[in-house]
């Protein structure tokens, strides 16, 4: 099951209620959906949830009936058609349009005066023309419309609820969407899914948990190889002054730094620092240990050219 399937699911159970509301839905699902015009209505679904919201929704909306219902209990594609003349004159009386001009070019703001028939408005487009991405996967919500002009609009009605949306036309489509998390945990709150907006929310914690582990482990383990790399240079350093006979002249306490670093090649500057008696602390065991390799440098600096001749 698909996060747009188990989201529109979500929306199927709040109930139909206050008529400003419903026909605002109503109003959402006709500009999103498969057809619309003066002529027909048309609404293709597989939700069969969505599919058992519709009828009680245009009965309250415009009080009237589909001219053609799926079979109860049909399978794949359930298809709602309004063609009656009489049905076609009185929807689009209800919305604003006058029935000799295109029905479909624009949004009638006047129906969306309030923040309820605006958030029931956005839920029915969202129901018809919507889809959402599974957000452990990418943040991504779209609208999608046939009709510009609404396309257009809607992006102004979102603007100005305080959802800034992108668009894009797509194979003759028109796509409003979303790619932040923040704002499409808003957009789905506006319209009714709590549950899919705090799933997003989970998702992108997770997501933000994990890329910080990886963050630290990737610096951690970047530390852990600077390690490894000065204390290698380090011990091979000691060797050459051992070897030459330099160490036993040095200083008590460069003598003692060298035993030490010899005795324990695996620890970090802060645990070798623990190990002096009195510890010493990081700052002072890294002059120290730079103090040794400089002085076999020199001797370093001479084999290495003996070995290139």
């Amino acid at each position: 099951m698909s996060f747009s399937y188990e989201t529109k699911n979500e929306l199927c159970r709040l109930p139909v209620q206050k008529l400003c509301c419903a026909r605002a839905e109503a109003y959402g699902i006709l500009l999103y959906c498969n057809t619309f015009h003066a002529s027909e209505v048309r609404i293709v679904t597989e939700n069969p949830n969505f599919a058992a919201r519709l009828p009680r929704l245009f009965q309250r909306a415009f009080n009237l009936r589909f001219d053609r219902l799926p079979e109860p209990d049909q399978p794949g594609k359930r298809i709602f058609q309004i063609t009656e003349r009489s049905k076609m004159d009185h929807i689009i009386n209800l919305l604003g349009y006058d029935p000799r001009q295109h029905t479909v070019l624009h949004i009638n703001f006047g129906m969306l005066e309030e923040e309820c028939c605006r958030a029931s408005f956005l839920r029915g487009a969202f129901f018809a023309g919507g889809s959402i991405t599974d957000p452990a996967k990418r943040y991504h919500l779209e609208l999608t419309t046939s009709h510009l002009q609404a396309s257009r609009e809607l992006g102004v009605l979102l603007r100005e609820s305080g959802y800034p949306p992108k668009s894009v036309a797509r194979n003759g489509s028109f796509v409003t969407y979303f790619k932040q998390s923040d704002q499409i945990e808003d957009f789905l709150t506006l319209i009714g899914a709590p549950v899919a907006a705090m799933n997003v929310m989970t998702a992108k914690m997770e997501k933000d948990l994990r890329n910080s582990v990886n963050r630290r482990l990737n610096c951690d383990s970047a530390n852990l190889d600077k390690a490894v790399l000065a204390a290698r240079e380090q011990m091979e350093a000691i060797r050459k002054l051992q070897a030459a006979g330099i160490l036993e002249n040095l200083p008590d306490k460069l003598q003692q730094t060298a035993a030490l670093r010899l005795e324990n090649p695996e620890l970090t500057l802060s645990e070798l620092a623990e190990e002096f008696d009195p510890p010493v602390t990081k700052s002072c065991l890294n002059h120290r240990l730079r103090k040794l390799v400089e002085l076999a440098k020199p001797k370093m600096d001479s084999e290495a050219e003996k070995t290139e001749r």
